[in-house]
């Protein structure tokens, strides 16, 4: 979730009132959840192959072919997923401490949200989640009376009917291809001009954003806002238990072995479609589709319940991580400002330079620096930036 979370008090004036205590593992993986979104974005924001989901050219290394093989099993579509449970989780803190303001004060929450992936998807990179976020926390909004088991159902009807819909997708592709039509949609001719664009002045990157933001974001409402939303509903039922707050055990070490069997096969399935299946097939994407929308939540599960139990046993973990969940929409932002800087005309213009194991590296450098500024902020401070903003604007003052 990109606003501070807290439980009590829960009067109708948070912003006014003492910090009692937070819920350290909803900050913990929201942090933990921001350095796997760095690692998928980056290879976007880096390449125009990554928009595309094809590997560049320039870098057909056998260490290069590991570290996509590494970023598609491991990262990709998982650290959403565990972004949008926690967005759920974290609105039924929102609803109790708003009470009868809930819907003015949502409504505010928002349009801040979206005005602030609008400047987000324009100035800096145009594979913005928070304005699909906005949108779709007006459907939990309105499904806020929903039982825990309600809201778990609706969650596995989505997911189920996703997949079904991917799967006949890819049936009626397969099919169309074998009568000789052309069904790619990733593969292009010519990368240049998107090179060319990010490599210019800040006027040339707003302007590639521009362009290619239509395409972006339908593919973002394609292949995960049905997913996010089910994860919004699974974190919603979870929140109003406080499950994350005390979670048994044997469920625990339950998702640990359903993810890393079921959900690493399907992910290691993808991850090696990919990296052998450069035809940008439509029919192998809603194939992968399928299978990563039925899969990737086990395996985001699966890393939740590993860190919980880690931080169990050594409580440091949570307190390394938690401060940058604090600070998740400045961290987001400032990932996303950081990576411009060095890959843009803002910058470096390093756009399509820059090997796929240089840039987990990067990643890794990156979010460890933002672990030790956000450490550094929250000892004087209650919000970031960003959660400053957002707050101010959904609650007037």
């Amino acid at each position: 979730m990109l606003v501070s979370v807290t439980t009590l008090p829960r009067d109708p004036s948070p912003s006014l009132s003492p910090l009692v205590r937070r819920v350290v593992e909803v900050d913990m993986l929201r942090g933990f959840a921001l350095f796997g979104i760095l690692v998928v974005n980056i290879s976007y924001m880096a390449s125009p192959y990554g928009t595309f989901g094809l590997p560049d050219p320039d870098f057909t290394r056998a260490v290069d072919d590991a570290a996509r093989l590494i970023g598609e099993t491991l990262f990709v579509d998982k650290f959403y997923v565990l972004f949008a449970f926690l967005f759920g989780y974290s609105f039924t803190f929102q609803a109790e401490r708003a009470g009868a303001s809930v819907v003015r004060r949502s409504l505010r929450r928002y349009g801040a949200l979206f005005l602030l992936g609008a400047f987000h998807a324009v100035v800096l990179w145009r594979g913005d989640i928070l304005t699909v976020y906005a949108v779709l926390g007006l459907v939990l909004l309105a499904a806020r009376r929903a039982r825990p088991r309600t809201a778990v159902k609706a969650a596995v009807i989505v997911l189920a009917v996703l997949v079904v819909f991917y799967a006949l997708l890819a049936g009626f592709s397969f099919w169309a291809e074998s009568v000789g039509r052309n069904t790619s949609i990733n593969v292009f001719d010519d990368p240049s001009q998107m090179i060319a664009a990010y490599r210019g002045g800040p006027l040339d990157v707003i302007g590639e954003n521009l362009a290619l933001l239509p395409g972006m974001l339908s593919g973002i409402w394609f292949m995960q806002a049905g997913s996010a939303m089910a994860m919004f509903l699974l974190g919603f039922a979870a929140g109003q238990t406080r499950l994350l707050e005390d979670v048994p055990r044997r469920w625990l070490v339950q998702a640990q072995w359903l993810g890393f069997t079921a959900g690493l096969a399907g992910s290691l399935a993808v991850g090696l479609t990919h990296l052998v299946d450069h035809s940008g097939s439509g029919a192998l994407l809603a194939l992968d589709l399928a299978v990563t929308t039925a899969t990737a939540p086990l395996l985001a599960a699966a890393y939740a319940a590993t860190l919980l139990r880690l931080n169990t046993a050594r409580p440091g973990i949570g307190r390394a991580l938690a401060p940058a969940g604090r600070l998740s929409a400045s961290n987001y932002l400032g990932q996303s400002a950081l990576m411009a800087l060095l890959f843009t005309g803002y910058g470096l213009a390093l756009f399509a330079k820059v090997s796929p194991p240089l840039l987990l590296g990067i990643a890794a450098a990156v979010f460890a620096g933002q672990l030790l500024l956000s450490a550094w902020w929250t000892r004087s401070h209650r919000y970031g930036p960003a959660e400053w903003w957002l707050r101010t604007l959904t609650y007037g003052r």
